[in-house]
């Protein structure tokens, strides 16, 4: 009968590879995949058993079937005998159409907001702490119907709508504007445009080259505006101007003509950027704080205006301090779209319910939900961390 001895450098080996920090770590990282995975795999068999006890099937197939409804706004031609593909894709570039014109417009409103709070004068930074204490402590789905049903629906009705410069008529119904009408050669036009932003965009890196190489600046802005302005101008003039307007015209009873912009679509843009203006506007006024206030003084004892130093010194430095939480914000932008349902607004979630309310595919439809919101974030996060990284000060 044989014995076996464990050898001591063996169990001096097996110790030491427990307390190594890289063997514990892989060691975590694959227990934690395997309960993922197991709770994954639970949750999906789960999902698979309660329909087959409601007797119900798993699958996509209901979007090629017939919508059966009509939607307030759409940027695409649909109608009722549309797909529910064909739906879904509108809801979708509502929301992308709501979040990407919100985020200019909290953007710019933020920055506003938040270098009034710094500023010397008493009145203009007590109005803007006031703006900020009030926006953000109230819910954004009581500031969607505080413009919905306490603003917007106050309006005139449309026979007595009020008119506004360049046809421009605003009531209860919305505002509409001018539509314009593309002609045969308006293509050139755009690609005309294109060009010329291309152009813009050497012109500047060679200017910024030729700085670094010689110290000799080139201001590029008169020069950029005449290019983005004058080449498609030229184009369109030679085009025999190919574009029209087709204009509102106020009725008895309504507005005909024009394209008209929903009181849903007016209320939402102005709930979400004003509600996420107030946190831009902190993010902003920290940025500033962080920077060092000899960088101002420094450039004040060179005789500049405080205007040039902010927009010149400060801002710049304070960037990289108020992008990364700026992130978030868009993302918060994003998903606060979906609150759109409470006033009927066509965007995805909206879209989406009708959809699941006539299928009974609620798994499905949640499913695509997720997906198509995780992909707008994870985009989102992936151009914010590009324009993070170039706005970074690199050393030389």
């Amino acid at each position: 009968m044989a014995i076996t001895v464990n050898s001591p450098e063996g169990e001096r080996s097996f110790v030491s590879a427990i307390y190594n920090p890289k063997v514990r770590g892989v060691f975590y990282q694959v227990v934690t995949l395997v309960i993922l995975v197991a709770v994954g795999w639970f949750l999906i068999e789960n999902t698979i058993d309660n329909l087959r006890a409601l007797n119900r099937s798993f699958g996509f197939d209901f979007l090629e079937g017939r919508s059966g409804f009509n939607l307030g706004q759409a940027l695409i031609p649909y109608s009722s005998d549309s797909t529910n593909t064909d739906a879904l894709i509108v809801g979708l570039l509502n929301t992308l159409l709501i979040s990407a014109v919100g985020i200019v417009a909290a953007t710019i409103v933020g920055f506003i907001i938040g270098i009034g709070r710094l500023s010397k004068n008493w009145l203009i930074a007590k109005l803007s702490q006031t703006y900020v204490e009030i926006f953000r402590n109230i819910p954004p789905l009581l500031v969607i119907f505080f413009w919905y049903s306490g603003v917007l629906v106050l309006l005139p009705q449309a026979r007595d709508a009020v008119h506004l410069p360049f046809s421009t008529y605003l009531s209860n119904r919305g505002l509409a504007f001018p539509s314009p009408i593309f002609g045969a050669g308006m293509w050139a036009v755009g690609l005309a445009f294109v060009v010329a932003i291309v152009a813009v965009f050497f012109l500047a890196r060679w200017a910024h080259k030729r700085q670094v190489a010689t110290g000799q600046q080139f201001h590029t802005i008169w020069v950029s505006i005449g290019v983005l302005i004058g080449l498609p101008l030229v184009i369109f003039l030679a085009a025999g101007l190919p574009l029209s307007f087709d204009y509102p015209v106020a009725g008895k009873f309504n507005l005909t003509g024009g394209f008209v912009v929903g009181p849903e679509f007016i209320a939402l843009l102005l709930a979400l950027s004003l509600y996420t203006a107030t946190y831009i506007a902190e993010i902003v006024r920290a940025g500033i704080r962080g920077v060092a206030k000899g960088q101002s003084e420094a450039a004040g004892a060179l005789g500049l205006r405080a205007s040039t130093i902010t927009r010149l010194v400060v801002i710049p430095q304070a960037m990289r301090i108020i992008i990364p939480p700026l992130t978030s914000q868009y993302l918060n932008l994003i998903k606060n779209s979906s609150l759109a349902i409470a006033i009927g607004y066509a965007d995805l979630v909206a879209v989406g319910g009708v959809i699941l309310n006539q299928s009974g595919r609620a798994v499905e439809v949640v499913i695509i939900w997720m997906i198509i919101y995780l992909a707008l974030s994870i985009a989102t996060s992936l151009f914010m961390n590009w324009f993070n990284a170039k706005m970074a000060l690199v050393e030389r």
